[in-house]
């Protein structure tokens, strides 16, 4: 079961000074080169590695904590990042604003920690929130760790976890501790879409293994299993054709009945009798195909990210690449971060989601009208 999510919160990463968002289904964000907008989504990533047991690695690959924290002024103490997110509680009969609320907290090593130079995990959380008192799960402070067990009672816990590791990634007995447990696998069933290659060598244009395949890899590579999922298992492509017609008129997609590896190719309206393989399409169409494969797919995650997907995209299609991101956000929650202001004044047309406005002041990024414990200037928010 995976848990919706309904608030965010960044602290002292990148351009992220300290920013509090409040979830809804489709959230697009909108603004200028420069601004920091990437660095949302990049927040988002960080707080999925927690999951993966990849945070300090994920850190080092973007240049380690030096490259991450806040460069700005800040108050005197630790230069620590903190991310959060509260998760709605699955059974919210006895409160409607129960969430179930992680928290990690990243840091510069001891100055007599050996060998690495890594990120260290200082604190992490997991609290559940009800209007009542906050009831701790998990709490971890440096070594010291304990955790409410499924009878309720809170206990030390000996665990072998390294100061780069958190509890979340090692969590070895999930039937002891089944919120931190569903916090993990709604985690790690995040999809993230950034950039998809569409050079000679993209995954994309590629054959890939014909098994049955419900949700788009990352980088799109089995999206000729995934047409195949539709077309010949489930039987329901009709969705993705009236999107891949609303894009390219009197175009068609071709998914032949796959063998051990599966394909798939289009024919134009100019040359209805020929098919062109995935390695003949333009870069443009290959990346609709790609996004329409990621938001149409038979199994869509809990939380899809985008960032930048009309990156490559004819003026054209931001009205069919709309269309497609409003029909997912039927199905799950979608975060949409876009330089275009058609694609984002097309969604706002849809008359669902919320588009936001990304701003820049004395350095750090924020979301115009936010204030800064998560609620909105205007009322009717």
């Amino acid at each position: 079961m995976s848990l919706p999510m309904r608030e965010f919160y960044a602290k002292g990463y990148r351009s992220l000074k300290a920013i509090a968002y409040p979830m809804s289904d489709l959230d697009v964000f909108v603004g200028q080169n420069g601004i920091g907008k990437t660095n949302l989504y990049r927040a988002l990533e960080l707080l999925q590695s927690a999951a993966t047991n990849d945070l300090a690695r994920h850190l080092s690959r973007e240049g380690g904590l030096d490259s991450a924290f806040w460069a700005g002024l800040r108050r005197s103490g630790p230069q620590q990042i903190k991310l959060a997110a509260g998760f709605a509680a699955p059974d919210q009969r006895q409160s409607a604003k129960a969430l179930y609320r992680y928290e990690v907290v990243i840091g510069y090593p001891p100055p007599t920690a050996a060998a690495f130079a890594e990120p260290h995990i200082k604190e992490e959380a997991l609290i559940y929130l009800s209007g009542a008192r906050p009831v701790h799960l998990l709490n971890r402070r440096g070594p010291s760790v304990t955790m409410r067990g499924e009878d309720g009672r809170r206990a030390q816990v000996d665990m072998d976890v390294l100061n780069s590791e958190t509890i979340l990634g090692r969590l070895e007995d999930p039937s002891r501790y089944p919120e931190l447990d569903a916090v993990r696998r709604t985690l790690l069933q995040w999809r993230f879409y950034h950039g998809f290659r569409t050079d000679a060598d993209s995954p994309l244009r590629q054959l890939c293994a014909a098994v049955a395949t419900p949700t788009l890899a990352s980088n799109g590579a089995d999206l000729a299993a995934v047409f195949a999922t539709l077309a010949h298992l489930r039987g329901d492509t009709a969705d993705l054709t009236a999107m891949i017609s609303d894009a390219f008129p009197g175009a068609r997609l071709i998914v032949p009945q796959p063998g051990r590896m599966a394909s798939f190719g289009m024919t134009f309206p100019e040359f209805p009798n020929r098919v062109f393989e995935a390695w003949e399409l333009s870069d443009g169409t290959l990346r609709f195909l790609a996004l329409a494969g990621a938001l149409l797919a038979y199994r869509l995650p809990p939380f899809i990210a985008l960032n930048e997907p009309e990156a490559s995209l004819h003026e054209d299609l931001m009205e069919p690449l709309a269309k497609l991101v409003v029909r997912a956000a039927e199905r799950t929650q979608i975060w949409l971060v876009t330089h275009s202001a058609r694609l984002a004044d097309a969604v706002t047309t849809a008359g669902i989601g919320k588009v936001r406005e990304v701003i820049k002041r004395d350095g750090a990024t924020q979301i115009k009208g936010l204030k800064p414990w998560g609620e909105y200037e205007d009322v009717e928010e």
